[in-house]
């Protein structure tokens, strides 16, 4: 009988290939009964509360289990079946249990509670300290002080929040694969890229239609909505996006009840910790102190933008009455319109751009970039994988491994919507071996069809590099002890600093030259391209900056109460906001909320925030490159020498020490505002239309 992929030593590599769906639960169920009994070990009082008795063999057990439920997971996401996910879920409140156990282990706490108090600890790395330290916090905010039915009700209460996150991710992926179109008559197809009418036909063929399926994936949807002349194929492509998930679309996916049961759950658990409500409870691990400081820093970034966004729409409004005769603009319009416009103004369209930007140009280019900047090299290397697209890279800086990448770039169906990164397992020392990262980065650009090459937007390549950041900051860890790795104790409102700040160099003309070269003949784009596309860099950035500031309130105002909420006051809270800072107002049976995973099914419940938090982070950090570009009389900042100290004081140092002391390390000072006003151009009033 072959021996479980799953357990695998740490130090080995999975074989993907054969991990089926009925390996998984055998695994989880060993790999919790192993680590179950080495934490009743360590908190027996008799284990002395040193690191190498009690930190370490925690920390060596809980990788095992934790690799194995991380691998389950992320093939829950990227190769969704009936059978790996039933499986996934058969495990799903084991999971949950073992974590709030452990969480409520009050003798785990006393000892790691001695080991801090002791003079052993004094002798510690600071470190090491600030995992002790971060581990008593975590004690404290999963329940560890709570006594008789309120210790119960927590332990329940976590149970719930973990299913209902699952079936709410469930309800959107499955609600995404069911729904399509089909159109039969060529006419209706005008103004929409070849390669996406090609796509459409091939779906329709392998599902035995005549004509052209087309879906709500991205790779469909955007571009049907930027392209398609008809109007009516617009609006119901528009009408299944915004009703996905809900009662007013396929009844049988509806998240209603997933979002009500979650908020009720969060409110009851942030008041069992203690916490007036959930954004209270959450920003005990946050850089922001209170959620008034998040609200007061998002109202302040949504009055200095909401004049460039006022400004952006009424020169849409302007354009699609001169040129179009519209005199009311409807929110399945505005993709089209606006795309119609940044080709009037700046005379090319993003399916121009994207000739020049095939996959394979695009990811040697990258290479190149980070390459020049931190000294890091890809190799390509043969592993077993999930799927044929997935492609491995052996990662090293300096000819010394820093770990392994796994690139999983295409949509396909039973693979969540979407783009993250995600650890395998992160860097750690076990019996004094070195095991390097493993880091998923997933992205869901369209397939390669026969005999044609996928092509980029500009915008899928920031997203590419936007990932590529979260992907470097795992694999160029110096870090040895998983509790202080990147994505295990980084404040969340820091964790986008180093994604957002790589997204910056796709506005290089030194990246493009290297990034770029047309699916005929791979000549670069032509310079005179790349102007038109800077010049239009911040076109319409009024109505994208508004429209996440807009998403960034509604989520802290619903985890902002006593108490949960009906869906009928989380619409009431995301239509206050509206009226507050948005210029675009979607249909009253549009239902955003019902597919917004970030906050319902990912980890940004009260903290979606930290996406204009970090890039205040990120637009400084690289002004640093640009700064010194400008001393050295340098024409771009593709600068090793800048990447070096990015290196060593943001990516390297992960969670060693608060971000907040890396940034000013490498920036010398507290963050400031004006660089990211400055990169969206927002620093001069908007002119008359």
């Amino acid at each position: 009988m072959m021996p479980n992929p799953l357990l695998v030593p740490i130090d080995q590599l999975i074989d993907y290939e054969h991990i089926t769906p009925d390996v998984i639960e055998p695994a989880i169920d060993e790999l919790i009964a192993q680590t179950r009994q080495c934490i009743e070990t360590i908190a027996d009082p008799a284990t002395p509360a040193e690191w190498d008795t009690l930190i370490e063999p925690h920390e060596v057990s809980s990788a095992k289990l934790w690799r194995a439920w991380s691998v389950a997971g992320h093939l829950n996401a990227v190769v969704n079946t009936p059978a790996l996910r039933d499986a996934y879920n058969r495990c799903l409140p084991k999971i949950t249990e073992f974590s709030t156990w452990v969480g409520l282990h009050r003798g785990l706490y006393d000892q790691y509670q001695k080991l801090r108090d002791s003079a052993h600890y004094e002798t510690l790395p600071a470190v090491r300290q600030r995992i002790i330290e971060l581990a008593l916090r975590d004690f404290r905010l999963s329940g560890v002080q709570l006594e008789g039915e309120a210790r119960k009700r927590y332990a329940a209460l976590s149970d719930e929040e973990a299913r209902i996150s699952q079936k709410f991710s469930e309800n959107c992926l499955d609600a995404v694969d069911e729904w399509h179109t089909l159109v039969t008559d060529a006419d209706r197809l005008t103004g929409i890229p070849p390669d996406v009418i090609s796509a459409a036909a091939t779906l329709a063929k392998e599902n035995g239609q005549t004509g052209w399926r087309f879906t709500l994936k991205m790779p469909c949807y955007l571009p049907v909505m930027q392209y398609a002349q008809d109007r009516t194929l617009r609006e119901t492509l528009y009408r299944g996006f915004g009703t996905l998930a809900s009662e007013q679309g396929d009844t049988r996916f509806d998240n209603t009840q997933a979002i009500e049961q979650l908020l009720n759950l969060r409110a009851e658990e942030a008041r069992l910790l203690g916490y007036q409500n959930f954004a209270q409870l959450r920003l005990e691990t946050r850089m922001a102190e209170s959620p008034e400081q998040v609200l007061s820093f998002l109202q302040d970034l949504a009055k200095r933008a909401k004049p460039y966004a006022q400004h952006d729409l009424a020169q849409l409004k302007a354009f699609a009455h001169e040129h179009y005769q519209m005199a009311t603009l409807e929110p399945w319009d505005i993709p089209f319109l606006s795309e119609r416009l940044r080709e009037n103004r700046y005379d090319y369209s993003e399916e121009s751009v994207r000739q020049y930007f095939p996959v394979q140009k695009v990811l040697d280019g990258f290479f190149d970039i980070v390459g020049q900047l931190f000294g890091v090299t890809f190799k390509p290397v043969k592993l077993p994988l999930w799927h044929h697209n997935a492609q491995a890279y052996e990662v090293l800086l300096r000819e010394n491994r820093c770990g392994y990448l796994v690139m999983d770039l295409y949509a396909r169906q039973g693979k969540q919507s979407g783009a993250w990164v995600d650890s395998e397992r992160a860097r750690q020392r076990v019996d004094g071996t070195l095991v390097t990262p493993v880091i998923y980065l997933t992205c869901n650009f369209p397939a390669p069809q026969e005999n044609q090459a996928s092509l980029l937007t500009h915008d899928d390549v920031i997203t590419l590099f936007h990932e590529s950041g979260h992907a470097l900051h795992a694999l160029l860890s110096r870090v040895d002890d998983p509790g202080a790795s990147a994505f295990s104790n980084m404040e969340w409102d820091a964790i986008e600093l180093p994604s957002q700040f790589m997204e910056n160099f796709c506005w290089e003309w030194a990246s493009i030259q290297k990034l770029s070269g047309h699916v005929n003949d791979n000549a670069p784009l032509p310079h005179t391209l790349f102007k038109k596309m800077v010049v239009a860099r911040n076109f319409q950035s009024g109505m994208q900056m508004v429209r996440q500031i807009e998403f960034s309130l509604f989520d802290m105002q619903i985890h902002n109460h006593h108490s949960g909420l009906a869906i009928e006051e989380v619409l009431n809270t995301l239509s206050t906001v509206r009226q507050d800072v948005a210029v675009l107002f979607p249909p009253e049976w549009h239902r955003f909320p019902h597919t917004f995973s970030h906050l319902f099914a990912g980890g940004y419940a009260a903290g979606y925030y930290s996406y204009k938090w970090a890039e205040v982070l990120s637009a400084d950090a690289y002004a640093a490159f640009e700064e010194y570009a400008q001393t050295h009389g340098l024409g771009n900042t593709l600068i090793a020498p800048v990447g070096t100290k990015f290196v060593d004081e943001i990516l390297a140092v992960g969670a060693s020490r608060p971000a907040q002391a890396s940034f000013q390390a490498f920036r010398g000072r507290e963050p400031q505002i004006d660089a990211l006003l400055r990169h969206n151009g927002m620093t001069e009033q908007p002119l008359d239309v």
